[in-house]
């Protein structure tokens, strides 16, 4: 498995984990402390899924032609 499909993966297991948590909250019944918990893990999840998300963009950014534009006769001094 290359590393491109790794973080795709992890991508979307953050964003099902982050709805699943966001359920919880939404859905009540929890104390201050949990709810405090669960919504301190929504944004370490997002953190992680913004930095992996910025990975895989710089990666396709990186992939393409690359063009040389110094000419063969250019003389060196």
């Amino acid at each position: 498995m290359d590393l491109e499909t790794v973080i795709k993966k992890l991508i979307r297991f953050i964003h099902t984990r982050t709805d699943q948590l966001s359920v919880t909250v939404t859905s009540g019944g929890i104390d201050r402390e949990n709810y405090k918990y669960i919504i301190g893990q929504i944004n370490a999840l997002e953190s992680v899924r913004q930095e992996l998300s910025s990975l895989l963009n710089s990666k396709e950014k990186n992939e393409g032609t690359v063009i040389d534009i110094k000419t063969k006769n250019t003389p060196t001094e």
